[in-house]
């Protein structure tokens, strides 16, 4: 047992390795419906009323709560952190969206090429902006099982920034100060969160769309958060973890399990996320060492597998066995080439003093 005061500062720990298995289980979810349509049943749907995906995502969120939190109480810059984000997330996105629309406008399209290309510079652009992303390219997947869609995986990261914009808007006014009022803040923000997420399982559509998706996710990120805010106070052990998932897997089979699954979830699955990623487990920690393939995994993996079902392989497990390589080429030559060079930008600037409490430490790379 140990606290995650005493294992946060350093680097050394499992989390790259969490995120690529995560952003695997989303190319894991997405074979189903890319293969056989939107309706077909995915793995733990009806176990846990969520598909693989949307655990994977949830996973990510915490992770991301827990590390954005901790970089803007290192940084103490709104600037600083806002470019830290901002190389973080766009560069490979921009690479991603020319890649494709290179290929579907070279290989893939079967409109005419004037009004495919006349089409290409607003699609990527809306995907860069991320508030409104446009998932169509005319001509492109027309017949797919899925739909013509290129991209379905693009709109969680809405969300996720607009998660950074919330930490440096409370950051800015004080409200994440390490102490009694930041812990204050993070638990009100679970709270608010949660109560919207249980509003959003018993009255469905009740709250607008947006809301009800940055409740969703915007809880596991504000669970991290509140995580690293309190790391004081959390003790990190396996059992407790693996006991903590149980007890909310059984919330299922009671009468008010439905709406109060979520939340109690999600808070026993950040917990398990954190113990697990900070276990001293060689094994999984020499991983570290390699890169963080994640986010290459994640923006590359959806388009590769519509291409895979375009090719005929219309099966979930051949959809599996054709993207899973090709997409790890990718996120292997996005790391190397465009998201470790950027962030080698922040990373290269003189570091500020460090804030009360802290020793001076390099702050995380995939973070």
């Amino acid at each position: 047992m140990r606290r995650l005061s005493e294992v946060e500062p350093g680097t050394d720990n499992n989390f790259n390795l969490l995120r690529l298995v995560a952003a695997s289980g989303v190319l894991v979810s997405h074979a189903y419906p890319i293969a056989l349509g939107p309706e077909a049943q995915q793995p733990l749907e009806r176990m846990l009323g969520m598909t693989l995906g949307h655990l994977c995502v949830l996973i990510f969120f915490c992770v991301s709560g827990f590390f954005i939190t901790r970089s803007f109480d290192r940084c103490r810059s709104l600037p600083r952190f806002l470019e830290a984000r901002a190389l973080r997330v766009f560069p490979a996105l921009a690479a991603m969206l020319v890649a494709t629309v290179a290929v579907c406008g070279l290989w893939l399209t079967r409109a005419p090429a004037a009004s495919f290309w006349e089409a290409a510079p607003p699609y990527v652009l809306r995907n860069i902006s991320l508030f409104s992303p446009e998932y169509e390219l005319p001509g492109v997947f027309g017949d797919a099982a899925y739909g013509p869609a290129i991209n379905g995986s693009l709109w969680t990261l809405f969300y996720e920034v607009l998660c950074y914009l919330g930490v440096a808007l409370l950051g800015v006014t004080g409200l994440l100060a390490p102490g009694r009022r930041g812990r204050i803040c993070g638990v009100v923000i679970v709270l608010g969160c949660a109560a919207a997420v249980v509003l959003a399982g018993l009255r469905p559509g009740l709250l607008p769309m947006r809301l009800e998706r940055l409740a969703d996710l915007g809880l596991p990120f504000a669970i991290g958060g509140l995580f690293y805010l309190a790391r004081q106070s959390v003790v990190l052990h396996l059992g407790v973890a693996a006991l903590g998932l149980a007890a909310s897997l059984a919330m299922l089979a009671g009468p008010w399990g439905t709406p109060l699954f979520a939340p109690v979830f999600a808070a026993a699955l950040c917990y398990a996320v954190l113990t697990l990623g900070y276990a001293p487990i060689p094994l999984l920690r020499a991983y570290t060492r390699v890169g963080d393939y994640s986010y290459g995994i994640y923006i590359f993996a959806f388009p590769l597998q519509q291409l895979g079902a375009e090719l005929g392989y219309r099966l979930p497990l051949a959809n599996m066995l054709f993207a899973a390589p090709v997409t790890l080429i990718c996120a292997i030559l996005s790391w190397h080439l465009i998201e470790k060079p950027a962030l080698s930008l922040k990373q290269g600037r003189p570091a500020l003093p460090p804030s009360p409490g802290h020793a001076a430490r390099a702050e995380a790379s995939r973070e």
